[in-house]
């Protein structure tokens, strides 16, 4: 592969694999239209973070235990749904029990490392599209994975936070629902694809 294929490719599968933390990071500014530009940097970089965690780690595994990881593979879906669906499910419900409220609930540190690793868990699998990769090829092409992740996040929480403000007492109901639509979509083409 040239030089060129192997950045396209990259960035390519970066864009894939970052389009649920986008939609995180969307719901996320939903939620809290006030987010201060540190946040959003902050909330940007936990996804890149694991957007580049995750693979490395399947390409790792599929290198030293790769038995193991095909057993751990089928729970995927499953963690995927139980952690956004909990964390859509307790944005919907405080958007409801408090829709009259004006402030939305800023999302913890805690809640965005378990969005981050919710939204990058099927990305141990792209590990094993890199597995022909060297050690300093995998690691440049999750570098570039996270590069074009904090991208699309910051922007994300950008249109999120334009958005929140606009729809103000609803975007907790909102971003609660696209988080737990994701969780579906993860589950569902878990299974199929």
């Amino acid at each position: 592969m040239s030089e060129l294929g192997f950045y396209l490719l990259s960035v390519g599968l970066g864009i894939s694999l970052a389009i649920d933390a986008f939609s995180v990071s969307l719901a996320n500014g939903l939620n809290e239209p006030n987010m201060k530009k540190r946040k959003m940097t902050t909330v940007a970089g936990i996804f890149s973070f694991f957007q580049f965690l995750m693979p490395m780690l399947g390409w790792l595994c599929i290198h030293t235990i790769v038995e193991y990881f095909h057993s751990f593979e089928a729970f995927i879906p499953y963690i995927a749904l139980a952690l956004l669906g909990f964390i859509g499910g307790k944005m919907l419900y405080e958007g409801i029990k408090h829709k009259e409220c004006e402030e939305c609930r800023a999302a913890t540190f805690g809640a965005l490392i378990v969005q981050g690793v919710a939204t990058s868990i099927d990305a141990l699998s792209a590990g094993f599209t890199i597995t022909d990769y060297s050690a300093v090829e995998a690691f440049v092409c999750c570098a570039i994975i996270a590069v074009v992740t904090f991208g699309l996040c910051l922007g994300g929480v950008a249109i999120g936070k334009r958005f929140g403000t606009k729809l103000s007492g609803c975007a907790s109901i909102l971003g609660g629902s696209i988080l737990i639509i994701i969780g579906l979509e993860i589950f569902i083409t878990g299974f199929i694809g």
